[in-house]
């Protein structure tokens, strides 16, 4: 595996929306830029402001990220999750364990912000092993 770092890309995950790629592979790693509830075929956000609906389409857009790839939710080794408000915690965390749960849970930061890109209430990026 070429340790030059290559951008992946897929139409099943939002498009970028400024200069940077869905994620990276760099050796045996691959680094996922941080989703937010961005339908991928519209672009547009999903959920009206409900933090489930958007944490749901987050997870569907990351794990599109990862399947490009050629990885699994099960190979992640590490995430941060961005959350506008820490209120919103445990219902973003009940639905983070349906994906991260199964296996070895990755590590994991998460942080509360002032806002969010288009309005978002949560957004999620991870760093996953490939190979």
């Amino acid at each position: 595996m070429s340790h030059q770092p290559t951008a992946v890309n897929t139409d099943a995950a939002p498009a970028p929306v400024g200069p940077y790629n869905q994620a990276v592979r760099a050796g045996d790693l691959l680094f996922c830029s941080g989703q937010i509830a961005l339908d991928p075929e519209s672009g547009e956000m999903v959920g009206g402001g409900d933090v489930e609906a958007e944490t749901r389409q987050v997870l569907t857009n990351l794990q599109a990220v990862l399947a490009a790839a050629g990885t699994t939710a099960e190979r992640v080794v590490r995430t941060t999750v961005f959350l506008v408000d820490l209120k919103d915690f445990s219902r973003v965390n009940a639905l983070y364990a349906e994906v991260f749960g199964a296996a070895v849970s990755p590590a994991r930061a998460c942080v509360a912000v002032a806002a969010l890109p288009r309005g978002a209430r949560v957004e999620i990026d991870a760093i996953a092993l490939l190979g």
